[in-house]
């Protein structure tokens, strides 16, 4: 049951001193509070004293008319409703449209029926009830999204710097992340190995803004950590999958395109897994191959069913590597067009003979294309930068923080396990618990690395490095590496770890011994690219390989 009417305050502005009487009693007998004004000047500043609910405003006054005390009345009351009633015996059709355009919300006709002054009174109640409710929802409302947007704004900062904390600002590198809403779907991830190496990653969750980036902390934070353990791509992408096949619903997913560039070995290695297609542009920006979606996207896969293995190619100092999200493709202009995947190939045969103008001329083309955003938009190019040459000087040495340690460790590994992980990681992750070697993590996991792959591809998958002399034929190298390593079945490697303190620190010994029929220490000493044994000379104190090939032992002080 509801309660009795509110009263309410009502400005009663008439020059006509009996018109003002009669029509202010008639408004008190309806119980209401009334407020007298006898010409427009007197009702402005009534009102700006009394701040009635409702305003009875005669069109012709001296002083100051109607008209004007309604404009200015208005621009008073701001965004509360104030509603005006004009007073009048005009009848024109102009003169009552004046009333209008000058504020006024309706009309009262002379003389005065009570039945219909109260009606309008009630009518305009309701209005300006239904109008407060409004206000304080949309007040509400402000606050919570003002509240919301700072929440935003907070995570987009603690997401940016988790996901931007890589190498992005490499010279080989150039990029463009353009969001749909504050949060990014997309994500675009790069860091080093170790071992020089580069990976990066460019995904598309399903969807945009937040809903979309949730997934992206946590594969930032699996692709930074397994590479800075010196992880393959292979390994990497596996944990990727089934951390998001873990943690996202179902539905929500990454499409993405993973990268390893290697400038020492002038390989390049992708997989994609639904993105477009990736693009190897040469030296003259002519296009030399395109690589496909041919894997399901992160997440969606079983580890069963989920492949790892990515496209390794030739890429020679010059080259570049481009890829985007589908919000390149799917932007779309005033007619509804979308840009398209012919509409990047026009750019690029524009731009054959100027490759330094190709990424721009990309930008440039999408913007003049007057695309509206269909989605987050993200395009990735990489240049392959010249083979540096590796530092082969020994780190030096640093002060003794903590009481060396005494200890010895061996590892096996047999052929279940060398087809299926990678001990490299775990190994490096062992001998930077000492204090002393962690200046020298990059030089260990070289010669780590170097070692295992000796045993593996030397010993016992019987890989001829003849065929390494350039970058062709690395690329065969490679491919049948990975045939001989999936039907490995028989074999082992073990790796030793032999720490002792000295008096100025400690020694450390690594010997790496396969059950291979051995190799050639000659000829693995002179790898491509500077690497094998020579490189591994370089970087130990010590080098000692046995007759065959099978067993090599080398030591490092600190």
């Amino acid at each position: 049951m509801s309660g009795a009417p509110t009263r309410l305050t009502v400005l009663v502005a008439d020059d006509n001193p009996a018109d003002r009487m009669i029509l202010g009693r008639l408004v008190e007998r309806l119980g209401h509070q009334v407020c007298l004004a006898e010409n427009g000047q007197v009702a402005v500043e009534a009102f700006a004293r009394s701040q009635p609910d409702i305003v009875l405003l005669d069109a012709l006054m001296p002083v100051m008319d109607g008209f004007e005390a309604a404009r200015l009345i208005k621009q008073q009351a701001g965004e509360d409703l104030v509603p005006i009633i004009f007073l009048t015996s005009l009848t024109e059709t102009d003169a009552l449209v004046q009333c209008l355009q000058a504020g006024g919300d309706d009309f009262l006709t002379k003389p005065y029926n009570p039945v219909i002054l109260d009606a309008k009174i009630s009518a305009f109640r309701r209005m300006r009830e239904m109008h407060q409710t409004l206000q304080a929802q949309r007040d509400v409302i402000a606050a919570q999204h003002a509240s919301l947007v700072q929440d935003q704004e907070l995570a987009k900062i603690i997401f940016d710097r988790v996901a931007h904390s890589g190498a992005l600002n490499h010279s080989s590198l150039r990029y463009l992340q353009s969001p749909y809403a504050m949060f990014n779907g997309d994500i675009l991830l790069a860091a080093n190995r170790p071992s020089g190496e580069m990976h990066l990653l460019l995904g598309d969750f399903t969807g945009h803004g937040l809903p979309a980036a949730i997934g992206a902390m946590p594969l930032a934070e699996v692709f930074y950590a397994m590479t800075a353990k010196g992880f393959s791509l292979r390994d990497i992408l596996v944990e990727l999958n089934n951390k998001l096949a873990t943690i996202l619903p179902v539905g929500i997913f990454c499409c993405a395109v993973l990268i390893e560039v290697n400038p020492a070995k002038g390989l390049v290695e992708v997989w994609n897994g639904g993105l477009p297609e990736v693009m190897i542009l040469g030296c003259a920006a002519e296009l030399l191959r395109s690589i496909p979606s041919t894997h399901l996207p992160l997440g969606v896969a079983s580890r069963e069913r989920f492949n790892p293995e990515p496209v390794v190619m030739v890429m020679r100092p010059g080259e570049r590597l481009l890829c985007w999200t589908d919000g390149v493709i799917e932007s779309r202009n005033q007619a509804g067009q979308q840009f398209g995947e012919a509409g990047v190939h026009e750019v690029l045969d524009t731009y054959i003979g100027h490759p330094a103008k190709v990424f721009d001329g990309l930008l440039n083309a999408l913007e003049l294309f007057h695309g509206s955003p269909e989605d987050d938009v993200s395009l990735l190019q990489v240049v392959m930068p010249e083979s540096e040459a590796r530092s082969v000087a020994r780190p030096a040495s640093t002060p003794v923080l903590e009481p060396a340690q005494d200890w010895r460790l061996s590892y096996t590994y047999r052929a279940a396990s060398i087809r299926e992980q990678n001990p490299l990681p775990f190994l490096l992750a062992r001998l930077l618990e000492i204090p002393g070697l962690r200046p020298q993590a990059g030089a260990l996991f070289t010669v780590l690395s170097e070692l295992y792959s000796n045993a593996l591809e030397h010993g016992l998958l019987q890989l001829d490095s003849a065929w390494k002399q350039d970058s062709d034929g690395f690329a065969l190298y490679y491919q049948e590496r990975g045939e001989r390593l999936r039907t490995l079945t028989e074999g082992w490697i073990r790796v030793t770890l032999n720490h002792h303190p000295t008096a100025s620190g400690g020694m450390l010994q690594i010997e790496c011994e396969d059950s291979g029929a051995g190799f050639d220490p000659a000829c693995a000493a002179a790898d491509y690219a500077g690497r094998g044994l020579a490189l591994v000379t370089a970087l130990a104190e010590d080098v000692e390989v046995d007759g065959v090939g099978s067993r090599v032992r080398v030591a490092f002080s600190w």
